[in-house]
């Protein structure tokens, strides 16, 4: 039976204001904070509060989501949890100065972060949540997910654009400082946060698969999902999931300083060049999938990866290379769709359908918290590493970076993974190919 026009719609706008609800603020998030008089390192710290709140919360939200109650009513309690959490914490950002909070003399965080934790403890189990409804509604996943995943980044590239209405926002807002680095963006995600908590109870029905079956202290710590790890194939592409975040990172932390320290003029636009892209390939990737089994399909994401790596080295902006650069930023589009889309199609053809929000949010922890967290770290001590300082009025200070040897880094990283997942994967599973092979269709099921 076909997906039915209504539900599809329902499930796009899920997907929509989903991404729409993260993007809107936590790109300028750094520059408000900075701004406002906060280091360094306590931004490094705020943002780290996506690694921690993906770690601590998927288990236990997808045991609830398989168990005890229907997942499009999670998803309802959590959005409006978030935005209630994102709410204070934008209002708990500064202190009664406007200025960045100062605890016991010094310059602090304080309640800014556990309100961002919160609000990241509840936010970043609906990608899982969303992936899991969607999925739930489909027959051929494979030829149906991408189109409705698109939305999201429809969303994430609508809410960006935001910054071209900066003036009209600055006088709604009455404030004349750029739109980009005040406070209010996010409670502008707040606002759509909650809107699509309440749009959340009117999706499509997605009760709990495992309700009924014993309850055991493993299926609360999630541990069921963790037998998808004995399927070797399953776990070189964990592995390999880990492993990228350690390479994906060098961009998602630092292509925009790359970009603006090699003087390219809205840089910002020039990275959403990497989202148009990305709704494309997720347009096409049925076609892919038709065609090609999920390795070849992992395998083109990997090496997309490496391309980019290699244009951003090469490519210098204002040269006769600039055109490198550019298509750097255009392979966003394979770089996340032919890896990390197929990658949530992978694993929902994996596990059994009473652990299917589990291995979502397995998948989630292994990418979104473990590898987002050390790759930041570790990209940023190697950034640090290349840094070039020059003295200003006898000052110290970073001018720039050799950015030609910084991207040899996360090159030496992709082969690395290249190389462990060609000898180590062989799963010739075609998602989407048919109702056999479907994410849907039973096949390779973890037992």
């Amino acid at each position: 039976m076909g997906m039915s026009g209504t539900t599809r719609t329902k499930l796009s706008v899920m997907m929509f204001l989903t991404y729409a609800f993260n993007g809107i603020w936590s790109i300028p998030l750094g520059s408000y904070m900075n701004r406002v008089g906060y280091s360094g390192i306590d931004i490094g710290t705020a943002y780290s509060t996506v690694a921690v709140g993906c770690i601590i919360a998927p288990f236990f939200v997808g045991m609830i989501a398989d168990k005890f109650f229907a997942a499009q009513k999670v998803l309802g309690v959590l959005n409006i949890l978030a935005s209630c959490f994102l709410v204070a914490a934008a209002h708990l950002s500064v202190g009664p100065d406007g200025k960045a909070n100062v605890i016991n003399g010094h310059v602090g965080l304080g309640l800014f972060y556990w309100m961002l934790l919160a609000h990241f403890i509840c936010y970043m189990p609906t990608w899982a949540l969303t992936n899991t409804i969607a999925f739930r509604q489909m027959d051929n996943p494979g030829k149906q997910f991408p189109g409705i995943r698109v939305m999201g980044t429809i969303g994430f590239i609508v809410v960006s654009a935001t910054t071209l209405f900066g003036e009209q926002l600055n006088r709604a807002f009455n404030t004349t400082e750029n739109f980009e680095v005040t406070v209010a963006p996010m409670y502008i995600g707040a606002v759509l946060g909650f809107i699509l908590g309440l749009i959340s109870f009117f999706l499509p029905s997605t009760p709990p698969e495992g309700r009924g079956k014993q309850l055991t202290f493993a299926d609360i710590v999630g541990v069921k999902a963790l037998s998808l790890l004995k399927d070797r194939n399953y776990a070189v592409f964990a592995l390999s999931s880990f492993l990228i975040m350690f390479a994906a990172y060098f961009y998602w932390n630092w292509a925009n300083v790359y970009l603006n320290e090699s003087n390219m003029k809205y840089s910002q636009f020039w990275q959403s060049t990497g989202q148009m892209s990305e709704t494309i390939f997720l347009f096409i990737m049925p076609w892919f999938f038709v065609r090609l089994g999920v390795r070849k399909m992992l395998l083109l994401g990997l090496f997309s990866w490496i391309l980019r790596f290699v244009c951003f080295s090469y490519g210098v902006w204002g040269s006769a290379t600039a055109a490198l650069v550019v298509l750097g930023l255009l392979l966003h589009g394979p770089c996340y769709d032919f890896f990390f889309v197929t990658g949530q199609l992978y694993t929902d053809s994996k596990a059994s359908k009473d652990i299917q929000a589990q291995a979502q949010g397995l998948i989630s922890l292994i990418t979104v918290g473990l590898g987002s967290f050390f790759g930041s770290m570790i990209s940023g001590l190697i950034v640090d590493h290349y840094a070039v300082k020059a003295v200003v009025e006898g000052v110290e200070k970073i001018s720039g970076h050799n950015w030609h040897v910084i991207w040899f880094w996360p090159i030496g990283i992709m082969v690395v993974i290249i190389v462990l997942f060609f000898t180590g994967f062989h799963d010739q599973i075609k998602v989407g190919h048919d109702a056999s092979s479907s994410p849907t269709g039973g096949e390779g099921k973890a037992a």
